[in-house]
């Protein structure tokens, strides 16, 4: 019944039946609960003696707050797989710093709204939502998912910097020999059209010059770098 699995169809051997037992939630003397994959199996302990017996209310509990858990454990394993789908298509565009945003705010609703480990403030069914959790692996792989986009996110901020660094390499190239034309010639009080022209061409020619040495083209190479695919 927890499985969903017929003995045809997945035969279980006789030596792992201890370790599928061992997290076997005991809800009380009367009955016990076990996740496996999809759902849970509750089982009494004693005869069920009709109308009126504990079992009735334990039916109603497995059919309500129980179910519960087990439904958000569900939920919390769907998002978690889109979150995991989103990981891998990161780098499916060139937009890497929306699409890394994206992501972070979809982690942080999801944290926010779904994952959680307890379910109430006592009681079996935290025991059967973590449970459940264990099943699917699923505190492992949201630490993992953090980690991930964590990583993305610093490659992000690694890229922005770079990017602000070349452009202020770029405005350092272009003003420098630019100022020092212009001030040179404020300095000797010249007036001229001509000697302002010949100033700026001479301005040019040196960020070009400047463009063409190690700094220059580390300065464009981070320009072009910001806008990449990794």
């Amino acid at each position: 019944m927890a499985s969903r699995s017929t003995p045809e169809d997945f035969p279980l051997p006789p030596e792992t039946a201890a370790e599928q037992l061992k997290d076997a939630v005991r809800i009380s003397a009367d009955w016990s609960a076990l996740v496996l994959r999809q759902a849970a199996a509750f089982l009494g302990h004693r005869p069920d003696t009709g109308a009126g017996d504990f079992f009735e209310f334990g039916a109603l509990h497995s059919r309500t707050v129980y179910l519960d858990a087990l439904l958000l454990g569900s939920l919390q394993r769907d998002h978690i797989d889109e979150l995991t789908d989103e990981l891998s298509e990161v780098f499916n565009s060139s937009r890497l710093a929306r699409r890394v945003a994206t992501l972070e705010r979809n982690i942080a609703l999801f944290r926010s709204t779904y994952w959680r480990q307890h379910l109430t403030a006592h009681g079996a069914a935290n025991d059967l939502l973590l449970a459940f959790q264990k099943q699917h692996r699923l505190p492992a792989r949201f630490d993992e998912i953090l980690a991930e986009a964590a990583d993305y996110s610093r490659l992000v901020q690694t890229q922005e910097s770079q990017q602000i660094s070349g452009a202020l390499g770029v405005l350092t190239i272009l003003g420098l020999p630019l100022g020092t034309a212009l001030s040179i010639l404020q300095v000797l009080d010249d007036n001229s059209t001509a000697h302002l022209l010949i100033a700026l061409a001479l301005s040019v020619a040196a960020t070009a010059a400047a463009l063409t040495t190690r700094y220059g083209r580390l300065v464009l190479s981070s320009l072009r770098g910001g806008g990449r695919r990794p």
